[in-house]
C-alpha cells in the first residue's frame, strides 16, 4: 500500500518534518553516515520493520557500505535477542543481494573462541571504565555479557568502538524501559568522545523514528550521565 496515495496529507506533514527541518535544524545535524546508522539503530530497536524496509535503501544510497550495515544487525543480537532481528536480518540480506552484494560478506571477527572473554574484558574496561575487569568474575551471565556482548561482536572489524557504542545507545533509547542502562552507556559514549551534545543529536535525528516520550527519556539519561 502506497501511504502517498492512501495518506498524502499526513505523509506531507511527516516527511516534512522528518527530512526537512529535523535533517537541517541548526546544531542538530550529523553526517549522513552517522545519522542513517543511528535510524537503523533505532528502528531495529523498536521493531520498525516496514520503516527499516524503506531507510535501508536510503541509507546505502548515501554511502553506508554493506558491512556497516550488517555489523549494526549482528550486534542488535545482544540488546534485543534473535528472536527480534532475525527479520531485519533477513531483510538486510534481500535487500544487499537484489543490488548485487555477494553474500556472505567477508567475515570481520578478530577473537577466537579462545581469546574472546580475554578481549571482551578489555573493550569492556575501555568503554566503561578500569572497575569492569572483574566484573565477568560475578556470575556465568556476567562472564557471557564479557565473553559474548563484547568479544564476540565489539571486538569485531567493519564499525570503530565509537560507532559501536553510538548504535548500542540507539538500540536502548528506542525499545525503552533500559534506562539504567542506557544511562551507563551515555558515559561509555562520552569515554569514546560520543560527548554530551552529539548523543543529543543522535536523539533528534531519530525523534521522527521512535517518538517524544523515548526521545526525551534517552535526554534525561544523557544529562544524568554527564552530570
Amino acid at each position: 500500500m502506497n501511504l502517498h496515495e492512501t495518506d498524502p496529507e499526513f505523509m506531507g506533514r511527516f516527511e516534512h518534518f522528518a527530512f526537512q527541518e529535523v535533517v537541517n535544524e541548526d546544531r542538530q545535524q550529523l553526517p549522513d553516515e552517522t545519522r542513517f546508522m543511528a535510524i537503523l539503530a533505532v528502528l531495529i530497536g523498536c521493531q520498525g520493520i516496514d520503516e527499516f524496509k524503506i531507510m535501508l535503501p536510503k541509507a546505502l544510497d548515501a554511502g553506508l557500505n554493506a558491512i556497516s550495515v550488517k555489523e549494526i544487525v549482528y550486534q542488535a543480537v545482544d540488546y534485543l535477542g534473535m528472536g527480534r532481528i532475525q527479520p531485519f536480518l533477513t531483510e538486510t540480506n534481500e535487500v544487499l543481494m537484489e543490488r548485487g552484494e555477494k553474500l556472505p560478506l567477508p567475515g570481520q571477527a578478530t577473537t577466537t573462541l579462545e581469546n574472546r572473554l580475554e578481549k571482551g574484558v578489555e573493550v569492556q574496561a575501555e568503554i566503561l571504565g578500569s572497575g569492569m575487569k572483574e566484573a565477568w568474575k560475578n556470575g556465568h551471565i556476567n562472564r557471557w555479557l564479557a565473553a559474548n556482548y563484547f568479544g564476540d561482536y565489539y571486538t569485531r572489524t567493519g564499525l570503530d568502538l565509537a560507532q559501536r557504542e553510538m548504535i548500542t545507545f540507539c538500540f536502548l533509547m528506542a525499545q525503552g524501559g533500559c534506562e539504567p542502562q542506557l544511562t551507563a552507556h551515555a558515559r561509555g559514549n562520552m569515554n569514546l568522545g560520543n560527548d554530551k551534545e552529539f548523543l543529543i543529536r543522535v536523539v533528534s535525528q531519530c525523534l521522527p523514528y521512535i517518538g517524544y516520550p523515548r526521545s526525551l527519556n534517552a535526554i534525561a539519561c544523557i544529562n544524568e550521565a554527564a552530570g
